[in-house]
């Protein structure tokens, strides 16, 4: 039946279906049949459509983020922001405070001094900071009397047969030759493979590496080792595996292409309200290590804006940059829009071009500033004087690039109120952010996601009433960073884990999203891999958690065009949307309760004749299953056909997903 003529004749399709469900522990006392409970799915009340942007994510440089996240580098401190000593341990146990945010007091690892340990006589390796590549200090090597001497760094993860390839960047004397650069897995002397480097000159030069393990170990090694007798001052070092895509880990690269976000906010977060994009950009090995300007580790910058867009490329997802309202200025934000979007024959567009990429990026959407209400966040300002700072951005931007869209500074209260009311004619979109802790009660944690949105909608709502003279522009969220946080960090700094109950707040989330898509229209999942991350990685494997299976879940099948649901039983979260062409309803339900099952029984208002459907359940055996990179998954989806109609209500197992697909038959 055609859909506008069921819509018109207000035909009312009553669906009970019937499949066979997962046992899970004590859902019902024997005895006890569940009774179905009706939902009444009204497809003849469509909202505003829900934005694809809803399904974004963020990444940040702190932690294993990116580097030992996504970026491939094997090598801890490469470009040697540490001097080199041979002091050890370079790792130490660092314990955090108590709070949810930084980790309930779980210590975890950190690197706190070089890991470069010296090979031969400590006296041989001094610090030099003449002439270096990235201007910080580079190890110089001295070999006398035919001692050799060199450098080792440990700990990394090697696999039998895996071919891995490097580089290392040189200057001495000539008389410094041969230099031995060792990959190393095991104890005998057969278990490495050199390249030896026979000549080398006083300028700076690039000597590319490769090897193949011979065996498997956690505990490999490279070795840099001058046997000539002269000086050797030794620059950047790299080490990746030889099957990475473009510098991006190939294994992490394929779990965000089945996470299918189709925005990336970047690089921050705390961490660019610290950052000069200028860093990142040029030859790597030329690129300065900095401190991390707001977490801890060092920032080496072999990330940046050019390898960012090459990542968005490679996923097919839509960057999205902000830029420095905190330590930066006016002009090195205006400089940055004109080195992304600028022309080949403009200044900063040629210095793009020389840097490799002639054509201008076209990034559409930035976020002017982070988080600056925060007093954690450097340059942090009231809101009286923040204000005037963003018009000034704001201006200085669309002075350079008139189309890019601008995403304010926002945070629920008098800060959003009063950028809305001073700043509302200088931003497309305004940024809020939430994040939710630990509770022991699954209902109650689960709930906490879709409470906090609809706190925030409420009070957008609230400020269009309050302002009808800006009643004219449509500033509608950006929701940029979201997530539960809390936890030991077991993947790094922030590297907390997440279980099937953070799935499924995560889901009733989206519902709430979703139910405000005319105020929503961006959201940026916070974060994406090991740090609060959708996504953990190991030395060989990376796993979507529950909440990243949750989002490629509504994201790969859950429809656009959303519908009223009407009496959905607590505490149940029941969503429904048309796909774009009608072609099929989808309806998802999320039960958080840990032992009820449910009945449903949907009254679907508006929608012809069912020909087929799907049904995909997300579950696992408990509030606390998850997902661990490189063993089964504890959290799953299944995939079942719907068959035709019967009599039996559909049922809803405990802690569960259950996202149906209903297709309608074609019209005549």
């Amino acid at each position: 039946m055609d859909y506008r003529l069921a819509a018109r004749a207000g035909v009312l399709v009553t669906i009970t279906l019937g499949a066979r469900e997962p046992t899970l522990g004590a859902a019902e006392p024997v005895g006890q049949p569940m009774v179905a409970e009706e939902v009444d799915v009204d497809a003849t009340t469509v909202g505003a459509p829900i934005s694809p942007l809803l399904y974004g994510q963020f990444i940040e440089h702190i932690g294993h983020g990116i580097y030992g996240g996504i970026w491939a580098e094997m090598l801890e401190d490469r470009k040697f922001f540490y001097p080199v000593s041979g002091a050890a341990p370079a790792w130490e146990m660092f314990t955090p405070g108590t709070n949810a945010w930084e980790g309930e007091g779980h210590p975890y690892e950190l690197l706190v001094r070089s890991p470069w340990m010296i090979l031969g006589d400590k006296q041989a390796v001094t610090m030099s900071g003449e002439g270096t590549l990235t201007g910080a200090p580079c190890p110089l090597l001295r070999s006398a009397g035919g001692m050799p001497v060199g450098l080792m760094q440990e700990r990394l993860a090697l696999r039998d047969e895996r071919d891995y390839v490097g580089r290392i960047v040189l200057a001495g004397s000539a008389s410094a030759a041969p230099i031995d650069v060792s990959l190393v897995w095991g104890g005998g002397a057969g278990a490495r493979q050199t390249v030896v480097i026979r000549s080398v000159g006083k300028d700076w030069r690039t000597i590319p590496l490769a090897f193949r393990a011979g065996a498997t170990t956690d505990n490999g090694r490279i070795e840099i080792v001058v046997r000539g007798g002269g000086v050797v001052r030794i620059g950047p070092v790299s080490l990746m595996p030889a099957d990475n895509i473009s510098g991006w880990r190939r294994e992490t690269i394929a779990r965000m292409r089945e996470l299918d976000a189709t925005v990336y906010r970047w690089p921050g977060g705390n961490f660019v309200s610290g950052y000069d994009w200028k860093d990142g950009i040029g030859d790597r090995d030329r690129r300065p290590p900095r401190k991390n300007p707001a977490w801890k580790g060092v920032e080496p910058n072999d990330v940046g804006l050019h390898e960012f867009v090459e990542l968005c490329r490679l996923i097919k997802a839509e960057p999205y940059v902000a830029v420095n309202t905190g330590m930066g200025d006016v002009h090195t934000a205006a400089d940055l829009v004109a080195y992304a979007n600028g022309a080949k024959n403009t200044p900063l567009g040629e210095l793009r071009a020389r840097n490799g990429h002639p054509l201008p990026f076209d990034i559409r959407l930035w976020a002017v500033g982070n988080e600056m209400y925060g007093e954690w966040q450097l340059g942090h300002l009231p809101i009286d004087r923040y204000v005037a700072k963003h018009r000034a951005f704001a201006d200085a931007m669309w002075a350079v690039d008139p189309k890019v869209k601008l995403v304010g500074v926002g945070a629920v209260g008098d800060w959003s109120r009063t950028m809305l009311a001073q700043a509302g004619s200088r931003m497309t979109f305004i940024s809020e952010h939430d994040y939710w802790h630990g509770n022991p009660d699954v209902i109650a944690h689960v709930a906490q996601a879709p409470e906090g949105i609809r706190r925030i909608a409420e009070a957008h709502r609230a400020y269009r009433r309050e302002q009808p003279a800006g009643a004219g522009k449509d500033v509608r969220i950006a929701f940029d960073e979201w997530n539960y946080w809390y936890g030991a960090y077991e993947y790094g700094e922030l590297g907390t884990r997440y279980f099937l109950k953070d799935g499924l707040g995560i889901a009733a989330g989206l519902h709430e999203l979703f139910r405000n898509s005319d105020l929503f229209y961006m959201a940026n999942y916070a974060q994406t891999v090991n740090v609060i991350g959708a996504i953990k990685t190991n030395n060989d494997a990376a796993e979507l958690e529950p909440t990243g299976l949750v989002l490629s879940l509504y994201r790969h099948h859950f429809g656009s065009l959303p519908v009223a649901v009407r009496g959905c039983p607590k505490p149940l979260d029941i969503s429904a949307a048309w796909t774009n062409d009608r072609a099929a309803l989808t309806v998802a339900v999320v039960n958080p309760d840990p032992r009820r099952a449910r009945k449903l029984r949907f009254r679907i208002a508006g929608m012809g004749p069912i020909r087929a459907g799907r049904r995909f359940l997300l579950t696992g055996a408990g509030p606390m299953a998850g997902n661990v990179p490189g063993k089964p998954r504890g959290v799953t989806i299944e995939e079942s056909p719907i068959g035709q109609v019967q009599e039996k209500p559909i049922e809803i197992p405990p802690l569960s997903v259950t996202l149906l697909v209903l297709e309608s038959a074609p019209t005549r």
